[in-house]
């Protein structure tokens, strides 16, 4: 097994776009438990919804397809950023919330 088969990865994440009110919060949280990732995502208060993703690379790399490509079905992703890109040696998170907003 290579080391790099050992190691976990954690990405933060920005969506913009009709993102709120569609149930993209919801999706995520349905894709993350599908997956197997955890971390966190929350509306803010500039209509934007944002979160940390953790998990394999395999996991964090279909999140951030589903971040930028999908969404909710009825979500309109007009751009993303990505920040904070890291390998971990253990996951910072048991599971995969939906937390309150930045109001």
């Amino acid at each position: 097994m290579s080391e790099s088969a050992d190691r976990f990865v954690s990405v933060d994440y920005e969506i913009y776009g009709n993102v709120q009110g569609v149930f993209f919060r919801q999706h995520t949280f349905e894709r993350a438990r599908k997956v197997g990732a955890v971390g966190w995502v929350m509306n803010t208060a500039k209509g934007t919804v944002k979160g940390t993703v953790q998990g394999t690379q395999k996991q964090v790399a279909n999140m951030r397809h589903f971040l930028t490509h999908e969404g909710s079905p009825l979500s309109r992703i007009t751009k993303y950023e990505f920040t904070n890109d890291r390998e971990l040696v253990k996951l910072e998170y048991n599971r995969f919330s939906i937390t309150a907003g930045d109001w």
